[in-house]
Order: C-alpha cells, then sequence, then structure tokens
C-alpha cells in the first residue's frame, strides 16, 4: 500500500499536466484548421476536471497497474472535432490528430530539462527528481501508445488520413473497437512490440535534442 501511495504522490501531477495539455493542444489545433466546436464548449483548457474521464483516466491505468502491465496508459476525456468544419478535413484531420502527441513530446523535454536543472542547481531531494523522471516517461509513454495506429487513437487519425478515400473508410469504421483491440494487446503483452522501439527512439531523439547541454554540463 505505501509503495501505491508513493507511486500515485510521484506520478499524479506529471499524468496529470500530460492529459491536460494534451487535450488542449487537440482543441488548440482544430481552432486553428477551421473548427471551433471544442472551444466553443470549453475544452481549450488547461483545466484538468475539464479533460479527465473516470474510465479512461481512472479505471484503466487501475486495472493495469493491479494486472502488472509493462506500460501504464489511459486516455482524457476525447476533444469534440468536427472534422467536416476543417478547412481540408483529410488533410488537417492529421495535423489535428498530431498536436496531442506533439504536447506530450514537448513536455517530456520539458521534464527532461527539469532534472538537468535540479543536477546543475545540486537538489538532493529525491522525490523533485523522481516526479521528473516520471514526467518524461508518463509522457513518453501517453506519446507512444496515441500514434498507435489504430482509430480512435490519434495514430489510427493519422492513418486514416494518408490512406486512399476508400480504404480510409474501410479503415475507420475499427473506430468503436479500437480501445478493446488495444486493451487486448497490452493485456497479452503484445503493445510492447510497438510502444518499446517508439519510446526508445524518441528517448534518443530527445537525447540529441539536449545533448549540448548534457556536454555543457559534464
Amino acid at each position: 500500500m505505501n509503495d501505491l501511495i508513493q507511486t500515485f504522490a510521484v506520478f499524479a501531477l506529471p499524468i496529470i499536466f500530460a492529459i491536460t495539455l494534451h487535450e488542449a493542444a487537440h482543441a488548440y489545433a482544430a481552432k486553428y484548421f477551421g473548427d471551433s466546436t471544442a472551444y466553443n464548449l470549453g475544452r481549450m483548457s488547461l483545466n484538468p476536471l475539464k479533460h479527465i474521464d473516470p474510465v479512461g483516466t481512472l479505471l484503466i491505468p487501475i486495472v493495469l497497474f493491479f494486472a502488472q502491465s509493462p506500460f501504464l496508459f489511459g486516455y482524457a476525456k476525447p476533444v469534440p472535432i468536427d472534422f467536416g468544419k476543417l478547412n481540408n478535413p483529410k488533410r488537417d484531420m492529421a495535423w489535428v490528430a498530431l498536436a496531442g502527441p506533439g504536447a506530450n513530446f514537448i513536455m517530456a523535454l520539458m521534464w527532461l530539462l527539469a532534472s538537468f536543472a535540479l543536477v546543475a542547481l545540486q537538489v538532493n531531494e529525491p522525490y523533485f527528481m523522481k516526479m521528473a523522471r516520471a514526467g518524461v516517461e508518463t509522457n513518453l509513454v501517453i506519446f507512444a501508445f496515441n500514434l498507435f495506429p489504430i482509430p480512435p487513437l490519434d495514430g489510427g487519425r493519422v492513418m486514416t488520413s494518408i490512406l486512399p478515400n476508400r480504404q480510409a473508410y474501410q479503415y475507420s469504421r475499427l473506430e468503436p473497437y479500437g480501445f478493446f483491440i488495444v486493451l487486448a494487446l497490452a493485456y497479452l503483452h503484445v503493445l510492447g512490440f510497438w510502444m518499446t522501439p517508439v519510446i526508445g527512439v524518441t528517448q534518443r531523439v530527445l537525447q540529441l535534442l539536449l545533448s549540448p547541454l548534457t556536454f555543457f554540463l559534464s
């Protein structure tokens, strides 16, 4: 129980930031490309309460934790988007979808910078370093998970955007079953074949971006 409480204390803030900015980024991108649906409904917001989904944000991560899944993930309340209102619906769908994982990539970079700052400032409190590492880990997992190419995940939206119209329509019909497919793959530990390499490549990109700072601090 103590381990669970400590894990919650370390991961709570990074998870809240990760899901809130992910969904707000979708809403911002949708408005930028012509659809103000989410903006008009108040979803282009940094208020976490507007984005928390009882099942996706709370229940699924808890179930995966007790199922000892190698990856803990979840999702927030999806931002309502009327793709028909986008300036170029098929093309802009991909950009709106990529905005969420893009926000997670930037947050992972910010948390990594925070960990470097803690080292540079010689902050010896383990809690803050654990939180910074949790921030990187959380955002990398959400980044990789959402890019999995099954609708309604962001990767599925991107796939639908780039496929020819007929194939895109057929592919989009997977959407009602998408999360059940993903949960089954997670339960069977198959999802790791996607998550592990995507997270690994993303970590290398982050390290490359921060290599000048690493060299300076070494």
